[in-house]
């Protein structure tokens, strides 16, 4: 079994793959690394023999989880670095360290799954986008607030703008002018990432015509697929370029 992980900045996304590597046995999602370590320990039958991940925290939390989880488990652990070039696909970051490893996998997998441009969007804490030419080139990116944040940074600047998850999700239900607060908040910022999402797509447009495939990953990629049909989602889309980043020995 092969055990993945994206750790990002608020939370640490898991799968667990089985003898088959295309068969996903277990995966979710938690927001500590001793909440990822009792998610694995209450899997039935659990026997690693690798693992592989990503991670943008920080080299001193990285290297503790690693270490926690060959203690736990008897595996040693590969994990994702920067680069210059790699399957195809050129870092197009000055100082190609700075960019995020997140992005760069997904960059990967989408490439390699598209065969050709590109156009990846990634809906997490931040949304990134990245566009990727025909020929692997990275053309750059953006990099705005993701639905957290932007929800987040209205509660806490704003002493009146108070409503629980349950609330939110609800107003999401429709995207017509709200009569609450809460619907004025979660609406407007969907509206914002659904007009990021179409600035995009414009963009790719005149790069490429109509000839590059837009993919759509993160936890709230949802909530802009209506804004284009035409893309793919694909939620693991990281782990599609973990794979080629961190190849099994």
């Amino acid at each position: 079994m092969i055990l993945e992980l994206d750790c990002g900045n608020s939370f640490i996304k898991w799968r667990v793959l089985g003898a088959d590597i295309r068969l996903v046995v277990a995966e979710g999602v938690v927001d500590s690394d001793l909440a990822l370590l009792e998610s694995l320990n209450g899997l039935d039958e659990l026997t690693l023999q690798h693992c592989r991940m990503v991670s943008v925290r920080t080299a001193d939390e990285t290297a503790a989880l690693m270490s926690l989880l060959a203690g736990a488990f008897g595996v040693s652990v590969a994990c994702a670095a920067p680069a210059r070039e790699m399957s195809g696909v050129r870092n197009g970051y000055d100082d190609y360290e700075k960019l995020g490893l997140d992005r760069w996998l997904a960059m990967l997998g989408g490439f390699h799954l598209a065969a050709g441009a590109c156009l990846v969007l990634d809906f997490g804490t931040a949304v990134t986008a990245d566009f990727i030419a025909n020929d692997g080139e990275h053309l750059g990116g953006f990099i705005c607030p993701g639905m957290p944040l932007m929800r987040n940074q209205l509660r806490t600047h704003t002493r009146r703008i108070r409503y629980g998850d349950v609330a939110a999700e609800r107003a999401l239900e429709s995207l017509v002018p709200g009569r609450a607060t809460v619907e004025a908040v979660e609406r407007g910022c969907s509206l914002m990432l659904r007009g990021f999402v179409l600035t995009q797509l414009e963009l790719a447009r005149n790069y490429w015509g109509e000839d590059f495939t837009v993919f759509l990953t993160g936890g709230d990629a949802d909530l802009v697929a209506e804004v284009a049909p035409q893309a793919r989602v694909v939620p693991d889309l990281v782990f599609v370029g973990l794979a080629m980043a961190c190849p099994l020995p």
